[in-house]
């Protein structure tokens, strides 16, 4: 037994016999005499629904999940050059890529969707989970500015009005003035819907916080029912056994009684006939 064999089948197997599974695979490491490695599988987490079929798509070898994690390799890159439009053309191919994903997913409640489609969208913005998700290891996801790349497109400087250091064809035309004004209110609507868009974030950020909450204080009571029941089944497991053997003691001893007072009976009648 080794812990990625342990892992991988534990992620990859029903949601719902996690837990159970889990204990089971601890218990028997720690039956094998390996109580590092029984520590180890006992504290992998459970994944909540969303982080499950993200992990469900990892083992489906998804092009589009691997897809998804190279944009948002793109998408960091772009913001280390400062390169806004390329920002910009990556923030609209990472929403139709998740727009896509989500459609070819099996039907699932709006909440659960939502948090599928916040888990790929932290997929193309945090290498680490990108890896987590690839590996299908997620068990779910932080708190993550997955919108960071649109917004930090702002802080890309406005063009000065100068040629670019390179040689150009001086006989290429003079570019027309700029208008300034247009620019500005072009920049004003573009931080109006940014600021909108940020507050929104912030309040589905809010939203989804609250039920990861819910959902570890759940989880944790329901593994430490699961654990008690685990626990009260091995004891009624040994009491049977106990159980069983006093049965077969008793009916031993009641075989020996039975011999013993019908021997004891003939010695009386025997005793009496010889009167």
């Amino acid at each position: 037994m080794d812990f990625d064999t342990v892992a991988g089948e534990l992620y990859g197997g029903d949601l719902a016999e996690f837990v159970s599974a889990r204990n089971a695979a601890a218990k028997a490491a720690k039956a094998e005499g390996d109580a590092e490695l029984a520590k180890r599988i006992q504290e992998l987490r459970k994944p909540t629904t969303a982080a499950a079929i993200v992990n469900g798509l990892a083992r489906d070898d998804s092009a589009q999940l691997r897809e998804l994690a190279e944009l948002g390799a793109e998408l960091r890159d772009a913001h280390t050059r400062l390169a806004g439009d390329d920002l910009r053309a990556l923030t609209r191919r990472r929403g139709e890529l998740v727009r896509r994903i989500l459609h070819e997913l099996p039907s699932t409640s709006d909440s659960v969707s939502r948090e599928v489609e916040a888990t790929l969208e932290a997929v193309a913005a945090d290498p680490d989970t990108a890896a987590l998700a690839l590996a299908g290891r997620l068990t779910s996801v932080a708190h993550q500015d997955t919108d960071q790349w649109f917004s930090l497109a702002a802080s890309v400087p406005p063009a000065t009005g100068k040629r670019p250091g390179k040689l150009v064809d001086k006989s290429e035309p003079a570019k027309p003035k700029r208008d300034h004004r247009r620019e500005e209110e072009d920049r004003a609507r573009a931080r109006a819907e940014r600021e909108r868009l940020r507050k929104e974030a912030a309040e589905r950020d809010k939203e989804r916080a609250a039920a990861e909450r819910d959902l570890v204080r759940t989880e944790r009571a329901a593994e430490q029912a699961t654990a008690r029941v685990d626990d009260l089944r091995e004891r009624l497991a040994e009491a049977e056994e106990r159980a069983g053997r006093a049965t077969a003691e008793f009916e031993t001893a009641k075989a020996a009684f039975d011999e013993a007072d019908a021997a004891a009976t003939a010695a009386r009648k025997a005793a009496d006939a010889a009167r």
